[in-house]
């Protein structure tokens, strides 16, 4: 299970709310990722139950991508529209769409593309960066990415992202703040220009302690051996020159 704040608390410890109380350095995960991925909400689900089974602490932050940025707050149509206007082919969606959504049922996912409604996701990444100066990112995270593929709610509009912070226990006032003054703009930016520097070309992108990247939504196995990985390295001991 995920502390808020983005942590969680291994079996060495207690989960709270942005604390941990294991005894070893946590391993940090930077993961890149956007609320309109469809992979990346697998993705998330996948790392979460690699994380869950770890015997240790793991950090998590996520960082803002944008896939499409070029996508109007009010998209005029329907999910099937938007895909075919990103330039995917007309005949093919359905079945892409048909087999996406059965990998994420098989994860308690329940994507509805009928309802979804297609935005940029500026506002939604300032909201992240605003719930994670407030130790509820990961809330965050999970409240947005249910709207987008489950509920069929906006996460383009201020309104809309204020209510969700709300039900994760943000301020709302601060929340609308936050996102009417543009105030984690610059955030969202360098988290971009972060991607890119690395060489970050699709999402989602994890880097395990600062060393190595994993791109896409890989099965947890994948993920679990990864943590194994660092934390062996962690333990062996420096060649002596």
């Amino acid at each position: 299970m995920w502390a808020e704040g983005g942590k969680r608390g291994g079996r060495n410890g207690e989960q709270g709310d942005g604390v941990l109380t294991g005894m070893s350095e946590p391993i940090k995960v930077d993961i890149w990722s956007d609320v309109a991925c469809p992979w990346c909400f697998i993705g998330k689900r996948r790392f979460e139950a690699a994380a869950a089974e770890f015997d240790g602490d793991v950090e998590v932050v996520y960082h803002s991508y944008e896939l499409a940025p070029d996508t109007p707050e009010d998209y005029e149509g329907t999910h099937h529209d938007y895909l075919v206007s990103r330039g995917f082919p007309a005949e093919q969606i359905g079945e892409m769409d048909a087999r996406v959504s059965a990998i994420a049922e098989s994860l308690g996912l329940h994507y509805d593309y009928a309802a979804n409604r297609p935005t940029r996701t500026l506002k939604a990444h300032e909201l992240l960066h605003f719930a994670k100066s407030r130790g509820r990112q990961n809330a965050m995270k999970e409240r947005l990415m249910q709207a987008y593929f489950e509920r069929g709610e906006h996460v383009g509009r201020i309104d809309e992202l204020v209510r969700m912070a709300g039900e994760v226990g943000l301020d709302e006032d601060e929340a609308r703040a936050a996102l009417e003054s543009g105030e984690f703009a610059a955030a969202v930016q360098e988290d971009i220009s972060a991607a890119r520097d690395i060489g970050v070309r699709g999402v989602p992108f994890f880097v395990f302690d600062m060393k190595y990247g994993v791109s896409g939504a890989q099965e947890s196995a994948t993920f679990l051996e990864v943590l194994q990985n660092v934390r062996r390295e962690r333990e062996s001991p420096s060649p002596v020159d």
